[in-house]
């Protein structure tokens, strides 16, 4: 899953990307709000880490921009302790949940998986299809009830499509929620990933939509 984060502090911006590479996500990070204003209208996100204080443009306006282009890419605001009037606006101009510098990186994550869960429609914290079972929190995965090894992306492709199960991906889609900026892309590599899915779970878990990209139905029979 792709997120963008957007925070001037060095110190601070670093450790979440940091800390959010270790869990998973492919990320980018803004240190200034026009920057990430042009980031959000060019490429897609799963969901926004955004400090609302801000160089250049303030996160507070970079939100409101985002909602008046009718986007609803779930975002997470920063705020330090004493600034009740700030998450107060923040949420108020769109944001969807907040947390308070400093915070553990835990916290950042749980609350990630929490606004990526209903985002997609599905509150339960366990993602299940068909025999396979994923939990977010804890990396893992079974299938039928025996435990599966995947890769880190390996992992991050099955998430994305059973986040949305019923939906055709292309290969496209898929990338650009695999892939930070500067990330090496191998032309083939999501079929690749595709193809060790298929083979350490079972082949008739994705299909393969000719022309348009891969699909995990919502109910399918093993």
């Amino acid at each position: 899953m792709r997120v963008l984060v957007v925070e001037d502090d060095a110190l601070l911006g670093d450790a979440i990307q940091a800390g959010l590479k270790q869990s998973g996500y492919a990320v980018d990070w803004m240190k200034d709000g026009v920057s990430a204003e042009q980031a959000l209208t060019t490429e897609p996100y799963a969901a926004v880490v955004l400090d609302l204080g801000l160089p250049r443009l303030s996160g507070l306006e970079v939100l409101r921009r985002l909602r008046k282009r009718s986007d609803s890419t779930p975002v997470l605001i920063l705020t330090a302790m004493d600034a009740v009037e700030s998450r107060i606006k923040g949420l108020d101009a769109g944001g969807d949940d907040y947390l308070v510098k400093p915070f553990d990186m835990g916290e950042l994550a749980a609350r990630l998986r929490a606004l990526l869960r209903r985002a997609s429609g599905n509150p339960e914290p366990l993602l299940q299809a068909a025999g396979v079972e994923l939990d977010p929190a804890a990396h893992r995965v079974l299938c039928r009830g025996e435990p599966v090894e995947l890769s880190a992306k390996e992992f991050a492709v099955l998430h994305i499509l059973m986040l949305n199960a019923g939906k055709v991906l292309s290969r496209a889609k898929l990338e650009e929620q695999l892939y930070a900026w500067g990330d090496e892309v191998e032309s083939n590599a999501v079929e690749v990933y595709i193809h060790h899915l298929r083979r350490k779970l079972f082949p008739e878990l994705i299909e393969t939509i000719r022309g348009v990209g891969y699909l995990m139905p919502r109910d399918k029979a093993t």
